[in-house]
């Protein structure tokens, strides 16, 4: 990783710290309504932190690689149940973006 990429993700972790879960996915997994919910989450935000209540470790860590597929976002971090991602948009909402808003 390059020394850029370390300062980018280290300042998304200190956004991230702040913010607090917008979606939880639970027992039915990644449903059409939660990924819609998800992606809504991510046009507005850019960076979310997602709860999830699935099963063990190589669940949730087979849950978030296809949840950063499907939506097209990268993993920032990954703690105990939650985590951080990160999808930037062409023209965020700086009303709304979590990377343009003040802390």
């Amino acid at each position: 990783m390059s020394k850029k990429n370390n300062e980018d993700t280290r300042q998304l972790r200190a956004i991230g710290h702040k913010l607090k879960p917008v979606v939880t996915v639970a027992g039915n997994g990644l449903s059409d309504t939660v990924l819609a919910e998800i992606e809504r989450a991510l046009d507005q935000h850019e960076l979310i932190k997602i709860k999830l209540a699935v099963g063990d470790r190589e669940t949730k860590r087979a849950l978030t690689e296809t949840l950063c597929e499907r939506c097209n976002a990268r993993l920032i971090q990954s703690i105990g149940n939650v985590i951080l991602i990160l999808r930037r948009t062409s023209q965020p909402d700086p009303r709304l973006s979590n990377l343009l808003r003040p802390v």
